[in-house]
C-alpha cells in the first residue's frame, strides 16, 4: 500500500488573488453555505456601514479642529429636520433651512465680492469619513493651491445636507465655483469613502450633469495628495472653459502616464503575452 502523501492538485487559484482586492472571492465553503468566518465577516461589515450612516455629524469637533488651524468655519443645516428626515426625504437635503439661508446671506453682504471657490463639508451618507478624512484632505489641498492665489469662503458645514446644497451655498456667496467633501454611501469593504464634488457657477436647479466627482478619497483609496491634484486640475480647466461636468473631462492624470516610460513600454498588461 502506497502511503506516499497525495498533494491536493485542485486547490483554488483564486486563493492567491485574495491577496490584491478587499472583494470578497474565495471565501470558501461549508457544504452548499458559507464558512462562519466568511459570514460574521460580512456581518460586520454589514454592521460599519450601518452605523457610518447613521453616525451623528460631529461639527464642533470638526470646528475646534479647524480653529486650531486658523481656519474660519459656518454652521448650516439643511431643510431636513432629523436623520430619519433626511435618509426618507433626499430633496430636504438638497436645500438649505430657512434659516441658515438668512445666515449665510447676512455673511455675503458682510463681505461682499464673492470668492473663487466655496467649500462645503457634509455629512451625507457617512460622517465617519468627514470626520476621518477632511482635514488631512483640506492640508493638502491647501498646500498645493497656494501657489495659484485661489481665494476661499470659510469651510460651509452643513448638517444633514446632500450634494446639491452646495449649489444653494455658492449661488448665496458669489462663488464661481463649489466643491462639497460628503460622505459617500458606504460599501461592505468601504464605510469611509469621502467623495467632492464640483461645480463651475453654482445654481439652485442644477443637476449631476453639471458636477465632476472624485470619489473613493481614503487611505485605500484615492490619496489626499492625489485628489487635492485633480480638483486643482477641474478648477484651472472650469475658469479657462467655463464649464464643468460632463463636457469637462477629467485629464488631471494623463500627463503623469505618458511620461512613465517604462509603464508606456510595457504596453497592456492585460493584453501582453506572459
Amino acid at each position: 500500500m502506497d502511503n506516499t502523501p497525495q498533494h491536493d492538485n485542485s486547490a483554488n487559484p483564486w486563493l492567491e488573488l485574495r491577496r490584491l482586492t478587499p472583494a470578497r472571492i474565495a471565501l470558501g465553503r461549508t457544504g452548499t453555505s458559507l464558512p462562519t468566518s466568511a459570514q460574521l465577516d460580512f456581518q460586520y461589515a454589514h454592521a460599519q456601514a450601518r452605523d457610518a450612516v447613521h453616525l451623528a455629524f460631529d461639527h464642533q469637533g470638526l470646528q475646534a479642529q479647524l480653529s486650531e488651524r486658523q481656519r474660519d468655519s459656518l454652521l448650516l443645516h439643511s431643510a431636513a429636520p432629523d436623520r430619519d428626515s433626511y435618509l426618507q426625504r433626499p430633496d430636504l437635503g438638497r436645500r438649505l433651512h430657512p434659516e441658515s439661508a438668512r445666515q449665510l446671506r447676512e455673511h455675503a453682504q458682510a463681505n461682499p465680492g464673492g470668492v473663487d471657490l466655496a467649500i462645503v463639508v457634509a455629512d451625507g451618507l457617512s460622517a465617519l469619513a468627514v470626520h476621518r478624512h477632511t482635514l488631512p484632505f483640506l492640508s493638502r489641498f491647501e498646500e498645493q493651491s497656494a501657489a495659484d492665489g485661489w481665494s476661499t469662503s470659510p469651510v460651509i458645514l452643513v448638517e444633514q445636507g446632500r450634494v446639491a446644497v452646495a449649489d444653494e451655498v455658492g449661488e448665496l456667496l458669489g462663488a464661481k465655483m463649489t466643491v462639497i467633501l460628503i460622505g459617500e454611501r458606504p460599501g461592505l469593504s468601504s464605510p469611509d469613502s469621502l467623495g467632492l464634488y464640483f461645480t463651475f457657477n453654482p445654481k439652485v436647479g442644477l443637476t449631476d450633469a453639471y458636477r465632476n466627482c472624485i470619489s473613493n478619497v481614503r487611505l485605500e483609496g484615492l490619496s489626499y495628495g492625489m485628489a487635492a491634484h485633480r480638483l486643482l486640475y477641474l478648477m484651472r480647466e472650469a475658469c479657462r472653459r467655463q464649464l464643468s461636468g460632463v463636457n469637462l473631462k477629467d485629464e488631471a492624470q494623463v500627463h503623469t502616464l505618458e511620461a512613465d516610460t517604462h509603464t508606456a513600454n510595457k504596453g497592456n498588461f492585460l493584453l501582453s503575452k506572459p
